[in-house]
């Protein structure tokens, strides 16, 4: 069986693009992958985070995974801190990067654009760092958001180029870019992405907000003045981005499909169904969340996981350090 492995950063709540463009797609593919899903603690601290809030954050993102139908008994689920060997090869990934190549990673770019300071030597190196994530468990398979894809790619390079020095000792892995909701963007910004920094709360549906607040911003999400549900990201990028979610959440519902259905209706009922499909999808998930918030599912997943995981990033670890000369015994 080819292994897959994809984790998230919840640095804030889950929202519904994590849910289209990651966490059903995990889910999807644990029947026909060895999955490994785990919670990337370690990249959330590579901005400022309040402790209590961020505490929250890492117990309701498993919380949710599970939620959302990921299976303890299918998928190995844990915390990232939770396997030490992250950290350390993190560092040795660090040691075989090339600066010019973090330079051109996306994140960092943007945020030394705009001229945010105090940028943390972290948020510089961690894609590093998620090099050593990745190639700890040799997967065949890591599942990304478009913009994601970058990270991947620089995964590639490093472990051919340190498989070129040393020998075999990585499984150089594929990124697989879901073709519909792959990225969803925000309600009140169709031209960015959906995200938690959001700063009018509008454009980001959370999985476990109110199902009046989801309804509310569908509704108020940004079209346009031409007046047909028709598929164009470049002219109508707001549509285009309702009906992603609206596929999405019907079962990958071709485009065709949803414009014959709203040909000649006005955009309030194609937002009806919108909000229908999103409400009913978070009703599911929340019902599930309330079960698990109030058992101990999350403590026996975590450790089990971290058992597991940590079997194998020991042995790739330890490969790793022999083949490059940092073992004596």
């Amino acid at each position: 069986m080819k292994r897959m492995l994809s984790g998230i950063k919840p640095t804030g709540q889950l929202h519904l693009g994590n849910y289209i463009g990651a966490l059903r797609h995990f889910v999807e593919s644990q029947n026909e992958y060895e999955m490994f899903a785990f919670i990337a603690n370690l990249h959330c601290i590579t901005v400022p985070q309040n402790p209590q809030e961020l505490q929250k954050n890492l117990k309701d993102c498993v919380a949710l995974y599970l939620a959302c139908g990921l299976d303890p008994n299918k998928a190995t689920i844990f915390l990232q801190t939770d396997v030490k060997e992250h950290a350390q090869l993190g560092f040795i990934m660090c040691c075989h990067t090339y600066m010019g190549e973090l330079n051109r990673m996306t994140q960092f770019k943007d945020k030394q654009a705009k001229g945010e300071k105090n940028l943390s030597g972290g948020l510089y190196t961690y894609p590093a760092l998620m090099a050593a994530d990745i190639l700890l468990y040799s997967p065949d398979y890591v599942p990304v958001g478009e913009d994601q894809k970058q990270h991947v790619e620089l995964t590639r390079d490093v472990a051919e180029r340190m498989n070129n020095r040393y020998g075999q000792l990585f499984t150089v892995p594929e990124p697989l870019v879901a073709k519909v909701g792959a990225r969803i963007m925000s309600l009140s910004d169709p031209t960015k992405k959906m995200s938690k920094s959001d700063e009018t709360n509008k454009g980001c549906i959370y999985l476990l907000d109110d199902f009046k607040v989801a309804r509310k911003k569908v509704m108020s999400a940004v079209t346009d003045s031409l007046g047909k549900v028709h598929y164009d990201p470049e002219n109508q990028p707001g549509i285009s981005n309702l009906m992603q979610i609206l596929s999405s959440l019907s079962n990958e519902r071709s485009f065709e499909d949803i414009e014959k259905e709203f040909k000649g209706k006005g955009y309030g009922d194609f937002k009806k169904a919108v909000a229908d499909a999103v409400c009913a999808k978070l009703e599911e998930i929340q019902t599930r969340y309330n079960e698990i918030i109030n058992s101990n599912l999350i403590e026996t997943t975590l450790a089990n996981g971290a058992k597991k995981a940590s079997m194998i990033a020991a042995e790739k670890l330890n490969k790793v350090q022999k083949a490059i000369g940092m073992e004596i015994l």
